[in-house]
Parts: C-alpha cells; structure tokens; sequence
C-alpha cells in the first residue's frame, strides 16, 4: 500500500511540472489577437510575428522559460493582459 501511495505521488509531481508551462495558450492567445487585424505599425507587427515564431522555436526546444519571455513580448505590443 505504502509503495502505491509513493508511486501515486511520484506520477502527480512529475505530471504537475509536465503541465505548469503555458506556451501553447499564450501562442493561441496571439493567433487570436492577430486574426481580428490588430492596429500596429509595420514594424510592431514584424516584431510580434518574429517573436511569436521564435517563442513557438524555443518551445518546441523544450526551453519553456525562455518561449514564455519571448512570447510575452508580442503580447504587450498587442496588448494582451
């Protein structure tokens, strides 16, 4: 009993941190705020979609710290809370 119980515990750590990075939401959240044609200057919007890419690059590296920082910067040129 004791040895499931450990396991159990074991499986929810790892489980918790697996699910604890938010990239995918904060990718849809920028995709939605691009699709309704946001106003930006050329240049904002370059700099939105190039950061979203390299947060969707650093992501799928499996640097999720660095993926947030990047895509937080697009979400504060279009104004995302």
């Amino acid at each position: 009993m004791k040895v499931r119980i450990a396991l159990l515990a074991t499986a929810l750590m790892f489980a918790g941190s697996a699910f604890a990075f938010h990239c995918p939401q904060d990718m849809k959240k920028i995709d939605d705020a691009l699709a309704k044609n946001p106003k930006l200057t050329d240049a904002q919007m370059a700099e939105v979609k190039k950061d979203r890419a390299e947060g969707e690059a650093l992501h799928k590296a499996g640097k999720h710290q660095e993926s947030i920082d990047t895509l937080a910067k697009a979400e504060k040129i279009l104004g995302i809370q």
